[in-house]
This record gives C-alpha cells, sequence and structure tokens, in this order.
C-alpha cells in the first residue's frame, strides 16, 4: 500500500510554484532588460531600506537592499508600475542614483520583513535623521536625568530587546538633546570605548561600551554625517540633521585618528538654546544699559572676545534679536551658520570656494545692509574689510579670541589695522565666559574660609563703587550640593560673566602708542566697569555660581 503524505506533497507543490515563480520573474528580466536577483541570499543593507519609507516600498512594490555612496540598488516588481517609477523618481530628486532589479513577490517579502529592524530615527534624506515626536516624547518621559541616561544605553546593551542594538546611536543622540549636553564624546581606549556628555560646559563620563559596538556606530555616524568609510588615519569633519517635528538640529561631527581607533566628537547645535534673550544673557544691569545704547548706534564695530565655547556667538545672536525690526537690513557672515534666525539674512564662508570672511564682507556690503555680523575675526584682511565697514555708515558685529576685553585693541593692531582708524571705527570691546549656574534645589551656605575671604577681598578691592556690596567685610557664600535635579552635579545651567572697554578719550590717547592690554585697562578705569572676576564675584554673592566655580572659569589670582 503507498502511503501518501499530505505535508511533503504540498511542501513539494509550494516549491514547484516558487520556481516558477522565479522562472516567470527571470523571462520578465530579459524582457525590461533589468537584471535578475534572488533576495534571499543577499544581505539587506537598513540604510539602503530605510531611504525609502515602509509605506511607499510597499505600495510601489520596490526595496532598497544595497547603498553605496550615492548608489543605491533597488529591488521591484515591475518596473511600469506608477508607483514604482515615482519611488524611483524621489530617490534621483534627493541625489541619489538607483539601479533597478526584478524580483519576485517572495523575494521583495523577504526584504520588507526587514523593516521591523530598523531603528525608530528614519533617514529621509542625505544627512537628515527624522526622529517620531512620539519616540522623543517617549524618551523624554524615561530620560529625567543622566543616570536615566546611562541605565536605557545599558539595557539597551544588555538585553537587546527593547531598543534593537542599532537604535543605539539615536538613543544617545536624543539623550545628548534631552539632557541638553553641547557634545557628545565617544573615545576608544585600550579594552574599551569610553562615552562622555559635555553637560554645562564640563564632560561627565557616561558608561563605556564594546569595539565591536563602536565600530558599527562609527560607521554609521560616518554615513550620516558624509565622511569617507575607508579613511582611517585622516581627521575628517562632517554634518547631519535630526529632524524633530519641525526644528532641526545640527550634529556637526568631527573624526581623529587615535592610538585605538577614531576618537569622535558629535557637536549638538539646538536652536532651543537660542530663546535666551539680551537681558537673560547674566549682564549687570548697569551693562544692560551701556551696551543696549551702544548696538542701537548706526555705524561703529563692537567686539565680543573670549575663547571657543564662552558663548560669544550666543550673545551676539541676542544682540542682533534686540535691534532687529522690520526697518533695518542685517547679514550674517558665518563658518558656519550655527543656528537659523528668522528676519535676518545668513550666508555661510566656504573654504573649497575661497569665500571667506574677508570676500564676504565685501560682497555683503554691496547688499545695502544697516548691520553687519561677521563670525570671526582671523586674519588681517578680514579685519581690514571688517573696520572699513564699520567707517563707511555700517554697525559691524564680530568676535576675536583674546584673553579679555582690553586684549582686543592690541590684537586688531597686531592684525595690521592702523592704530588712527581704531579709535573711530571700535565702540566697544567686550569679553565674557560662561560659569555654571549653582542648582537651586541642593545649593548650600558656606561660610567663607580665611583664604577664600582673601581672595575676595583681593577681586573686590578696586571694584568700581556703584558696585560695591558687602561693605562691612561679611560674606555669605554658596556651595554645590548633590541631587537627582542636578544630575549630582550641583550645577545646573550657565550664565555670562562680562567685562567691557568703552572707546573714550582716555582709550584714544593711549591707542596712538601703540598700548599693551595693560595699559588699556588703565586707560579703562575710569569708565567704572568691572572686570569679569568682579562681575563673577557678585554673582558669587547673590548665590548664582560658586567661589569655586568662578576659579574654575577666570581663576582668582592677579586681579
Amino acid at each position: 500500500m503507498i502511503k501518501f503524505d499530505e505535508d511533503k506533497q504540498k511542501k513539494q507543490v509550494e516549491e514547484l510554484h516558487l520556481e516558477e515563480e522565479e522562472n516567470v520573474v527571470k523571462i520578465l528580466s530579459k524582457r525590461y532588460s533589468l537584471p535578475y536577483l534572488e533576495l534571499s541570499s543577499i544581505p539587506i543593507n537598513t540604510d539602503a531600506l530605510r531611504l525609502i519609507p515602509e509605506d511607499v516600498a510597499k505600495k510601489a512594490e520596490v526595496a532598497g537592499f544595497r547603498l553605496i555612496g550615492k548608489k543605491i540598488d533597488v529591488a521591484l516588481v515591475s518596473p511600469k508600475k506608477e508607483e514604482t517609477i515615482m519611488a524611483l523618481k524621489e530617490l534621483t530628486q534627493r541625489g541619489y542614483k538607483p539601479e533597478p532589479y526584478m524580483v519576485s513577490q517572495r523575494s521583495i517579502h523577504h526584504a520588507w520583513e526587514r523593516y521591523a529592524e530598523i531603528s525608530f530615527a528614519k533617514e529621509t534624506e542625505a544627512g537628515v535623521l527624522e526622529i517620531a515626536h512620539e519616540q522623543l516624547a517617549s524618551f523624554m518621559e524615561e530620560l529625567k536625568s543622566f543616570n536615566d541616561l546611562q541605565n536605557l544605553i545599558k539595557e539597551s546593551l544588555l538585553t537587546k530587546k527593547k531598543y534593537h542594538i542599532s537604535q543605539l546611536l539615536e538613543i544617545l543622540l536624543a539623550g545628548g538633546i534631552t539632557t541638553g549636553a553641547s557634545d557628545i564624546h565617544i573615545e576608544p581606549e585600550e579594552e574599551s570605548i569610553k562615552l562622555r556628555l559635555r553637560l554645562d560646559g564640563v564632560l561627565q563620563d557616561l558608561l563605556f561600551i564594546e569595539h565591536k559596538i563602536y565600530i558599527l556606530m562609527l560607521s554609521r555616524i560616518k554615513l550620516l554625517s558624509g565622511l569617507k568609510l575607508n579613511v582611517k588615519n585622516d581627521a575628517q569633519d562632517g554634518r547631519f540633521s535630526i529632524k524633530i517635528g519641525d526644528a532641526d538640529i545640527e550634529i556637526r561631527t568631527s573624526v581623529i585618528p587615535g592610538a585605538y581607533g577614531e576618537s569622535i566628537v558629535m557637536r549638538i547645535l539646538n536652536p532651543s538654546t537660542l530663546a535666551v534673550t539680551f537681558k537673560d544673557l547674566g549682564m549687570h544691569p548697569n551693562l544692560i544699559k551701556i551696551i543696549g545704547r551702544e548696538i542701537k548706534k548706526p555705524n561703529g564695530m563692537i567686539l565680543n572676545t573670549g575663547p571657543t565655547g564662552s558663548g560669544k556667538t550666543t550673545a551676539l545672536y541676542a544682540f542682533l534679536k534686540e535691534i532687529q525690526t522690520s526697518k533695518i537690513k542685517i547679514i550674517t557672515i558665518e563658518d558656519p551658520i550655527e543656528y537659523h534666525l528668522p528676519g535676518i539674512t545668513q550666508t555661510q564662508v566656504d573654504k573649497k570656494s575661497d569665500y571667506n570672511f574677508a570676500q564676504g564682507v565685501r560682497a555683503v556690503v554691496r547688499q545695502d545692509p544697516d548691520v553687519l555680523m561677521v563670525g570671526e575675526i582671523r586674519d588681517s584682511d578680514t579685519a581690514q574689510t571688517a573696520i572699513h565697514a564699520a567707517l563707511t555708515g555700517h554697525l559691524v558685529l564680530s568676535t576675536l579670541h583674546t584673553n579679555n576685553a582690553a586684549g582686543a585693541i592690541p590684537r586688531l593692531i597686531d592684525l595690521g589695522v592702523n592704530s588712527k582708524i581704531i579709535s573711530s571705527a571700535v565702540n566697544v570691546a567686550m569679553a565674557q565666559r560662561l560659569v555654571r549656574r549653582l542648582c537651586k534645589v541642593c545649593k548650600k551656605k558656606h561660610e567663607p574660609t580665611p583664604g577664600e575671604k582673601k581672595i575676595i577681598e583681593n577681586v573686590i578691592e578696586h571694584i568700581p563703587a556703584d558696585y560695591k556690596t558687602n561693605t562691612d567685610g561679611t560674606y555669605t557664600l554658596w556651595e554645590a550640593g548633590s541631587c537627582a535635579e542636578c544630575n549630582n552635579t550641583g550645577y545646573k545651567g550657565r550664565i555670562g560673566i562680562f567685562e567691557a572697554v568703552l572707546m573714550d578719550g582716555n582709550i584714544e590717547m593711549v591707542i596712538k602708542e601703540n598700548p599693551s592690554e595693560r595699559e588699556i585697562k588703565k586707560a579703562a578705569e575710569p569708565q567704572g566697569i568691572p572686570t569679569m572676576r568682579q562681575d563673577g564675584m557678585l554673582k558669587v554673592f547673590e548665590g548664582i555660581t560658586s567661589l569655586e566655580e568662578l576659579a574654575r572659569v577666570v581663576g582668582l589670582e592677579g586681579e
């Protein structure tokens, strides 16, 4: 008696049907002059897959499966289908070069299954991640503190259940944004990879990850940032954007070679940090009046000095927003454009085209502006052209890298600007730093030690009379505590400390003699504006920051 195995027969029939389906596709591929593929044996690249949203892919019956630079290999069921043609056209419009391959329905469904593995952040165009609003809201619920971010990353690394391993970068970026980090550092060491975040200007250790995870993350970051994957021994700079709802947050990427791998730093340029207004910068009310008067003048130059990361650009943006009206035209020349300001024309230097700051100023003055912002004066050519613009009826705002306000004038002379015209061009030179604010929840009162009292008295000994406090010689200070609100750092947020030198008769006299910083400082004393140290000490007395923090940022010797 012959035994009939129904399951086996059914399987054989299915295999026969599948084979027939593949044979039909092979015939069609020849008719359409397209290569044939059977996708079940080919690895699907999720970066290629994500370029076509899942709903679009299923309507068009297509799937991206391989991505090399801008060339994307696309599997399709029918090249004549209208939705298919539109999907390929859209890829071309976004700068990609689609290469079509004929596949069967079984193959295309195999590719679609990989959509389940793609992280919540989808790439909508080259160098742009779009994070779903509901996903970010979910993160913000979970990420109440720095510790929450640590725990979430650990969970994703250990269990791999709640978040797929490919989502680690998105978790890290979302965490950096929600915790207010300015930079994310990924640093290879001998045995593991260290992750750190810069919060309020200070690096905080996050955790360590394995080298194999770092390799995957490095490739992902390079792809997003437009960097070369095969270049490992040269420094590379790139950028990409994270789209969250209607907001675009730019990420600037720097990769440099190191002993144990490539070190990565991602700077987060979050437009929400620009919410600070002129009056919120942290200036003393007297200085607000002085600078407010200067930025409303029709011409001249306002210089803001300080090291990288001291808040110079944020301050200049606040000045622009303060004076912006429909009656004036404001143009900026930046490297790069850090934040977009509505109603202001912003331009960017381009090193590849030899379009630098000096050339930018020359071009911009032909655009009939009232106010120019020049991102930075780095060289003689830029200094000369910016000064000339200030002398020809424009208000020019710019930055210099000097240690203090008095150093701005000698620096301009070093750059070749004629000392005789500096007094006519420059209205005011400022300097600033950022100090961390004490956490309002956990800060503690602190009686100064004899050593601290001596430091305080040295700093405020020559403070202008209008600013004197604590005339009885008693000082109540505040120091950092520790709580969940501030991630146990004792600080939350930052505020500026400032100084300024106005152009007046005394300064004009000393400029003629090619003065030093010390001579400028001496000549500026009658103006009665506190130094940065003195301004910082006033904030210490108010309980805004601590003596320790002020010493970290500006030092408290030599006042």
